[in-house]
């Protein structure tokens, strides 16, 4: 039996860990020809450890564990492969293959684009929702990983490509800068009138719930401006066919590098479409970036490069519920890209 084991963060927040768990039984509807399971990270049970034991006493011969998470940052790149590890030593006739979180996908934009349907829902700025002087800021929780921070950059580079707001910023409920208020203030700052916050969260929880109080707290600071907070991600039927996508890339051992959003595959896919019922035996396409990834890559906890990671366990760095900076030492073997803290997202 092959099984497929859904990794959630889990949180303080007994709401959130709730909508993790109906959103896998959802999700395992449409995976009906294998075992679907649930764990989490931490706060609550089963751990990792659990749900991969669990998914062998009832048979599993093969395990494939889905990270549920937006980017790939430090517990998808060594929290959860150090227990694929230690579960390979102690499981040594089982297989275990590892897919690949959610990442920069173009499905997200889309997803993000109908959470904005929430604020017109509420009345008042539907016929202004993108009018000049409206900003869209999107909050993500923050991280310690710069890749992780830099994709959210990325994501609203493209939403307002996609959508042609004025101005779309980028700010974090904690751990690195800017944080939501410095957002907030950049956004006025710039000449908007009206600002939208739009959650870069999958499910509710302690942080969603600390944005809410924040959201008040602005209204009463700006009284001449106008202020709204869109729905986190929840239970969107994309947000399904994203875990279920990525489940089957895990379970078939297919988990590739994340090329979503080039255009390049984009375009090849395309071409691929096209001429598939005619001569596709004979044809090779060739996905080409200027550079060379393997895509028959199998995750096995290998980046194609070397971290040398000095991590910490001795902070409290899982709920982020704090707003300071932690200071880890994250080392790469290549050289580091250095990038502004702040910026228009439209700039």
């Amino acid at each position: 039996m092959d099984a497929i084991l859904f990794v959630g963060h889990g949180s303080k927040d007994v709401a959130g860990n709730e909508e993790i768990r109906e959103m896998v039984k959802v999700v395992s509807e449409k995976l009906s020809s294998y075992l679907v399971e649930t764990c989490f990270l931490e706060f609550v049970k089963p751990t990792i450890a659990q749900g991969i034991a669990q998914c062998i006493a009832k048979g599993a011969a093969r395990v494939a564990i889905v990270p549920i998470t937006l980017f790939s940052a430090g517990h998808a790149k060594i929290h959860i492969p150090a227990e694929i590890d230690e579960a390979r030593i102690r499981y040594p006739h089982i297989r275990f293959t590892y897919g690949r979180p959610i990442g920069v996908h173009e499905q997200v934009l889309k997803i993000l684009s109908s959470r904005l349907e929430s604020v017109e829902s509420s009345g008042g700025w539907v016929d202004e929702l993108q009018g000049e002087d409206t900003a869209i800021l999107i909050v993500g929780r923050g991280s310690s990983d710069a890749d992780a921070n830099s994709d959210l950059y990325k994501i609203s580079r493209l939403f307002w490509e996609k959508m042609k707001f004025k101005w779309v910023e980028t700010a974090f409920i904690g751990v690195t800068a800017p944080l939501m208020d410095e957002g907030v203030e950049r956004c006025l700052k710039l000449g908007a009138r009206k600002v939208i916050i739009l959650p870069y969260f999958l499910f509710t929880g302690v942080l969603i719930k600390r944005m809410e109080q924040m959201l008040e707290s602005f209204k009463e600071r700006y009284p001449e401006n106008q202020f709204a907070l869109a729905d986190y991600f929840g239970f969107h039927p994309l947000l399904q066919h994203i875990l279920r996508e990525r489940a089957l890339e895990a379970i078939e051992g297919e988990a590739k590098l994340n090329c979503d959003m080039c255009q390049y595959r984009t375009a090849a896919m395309e071409h691929i479409d096209h001429h598939h019922h005619h001569d596709h035996d004979d044809h090779h396409h060739d996905h080409h970036h200027g550079h060379e990834h393997d895509h028959d890559h199998h995750h096995d906890h290998h980046h194609g490069h070397e971290h040398d990671h000095d991590h910490h366990h001795g902070h409290d760095h899982h709920d982020h519920e704090h707003d300071h900076r932690h200071d880890h030492d994250h080392e790469h073997s290549h050289e580091p890209i250095v990038t502004g803290k702040s910026g228009s997202a439209s700039t």
